[in-house]
């Protein structure tokens, strides 16, 4: 049996443009329903994107779910000021951890697509995952 939405709106951040707009809409379905807002970066070294593609697991000093909480915050900043955000930074594959994190919430705002996708794709593999697999209304946000 299905849980009750618990009022959370939970939001997908990877720090891709398509993801900053999901945040936008996301602070405002939150504002205007009065849901929490909870935005999920998940990471699985060594598959953490930097400025310039991959980062090489054999740097010194690469701590990836520092990283996600730098993209998380970089994302964040100004989009949602007005609003009390929790953030949260699991570990794993980015669409199980998503719908983990969905669990119980009232939805789940993703980007179509992240910064892996190919040009043109119309979702990328995540979304398409979360919307099979969610337990909870998706919201897809295109360009």
């Amino acid at each position: 049996m299905a849980r009750q939405p618990d009022g959370r709106i939970v939001v997908g951040v990877d720090g891709s443009p398509l993801s900053r707009a999901a945040v936008r809409w996301a602070a405002r379905l939150a504002g205007l329903t009065g849901c929490a807002l909870e935005a999920v970066t998940v990471w699985d070294f060594p598959c953490l994107y930097g400025d310039h593609g991959l980062v090489p697991p054999a740097l010194d000093g690469f701590a990836p779910e520092r990283r996600a909480a730098e993209i998380l915050d970089e994302t964040l900043a100004g989009c949602t000021a007005a609003l009390d955000v929790r953030r949260r930074l699991p570990a794993g594959p980015p669409g199980p951890a998503l719908v983990a994190a969905a669990e119980g919430a009232t939805a789940l705002v993703l980007g179509s697509r992240g910064r892996s996708a190919p040009p043109g794709a119309a979702l990328g593999t995540v979304s398409q995952y979360c919307v099979h697999h969610a337990p909870c209304t998706v919201v897809i946000v295109r360009d």
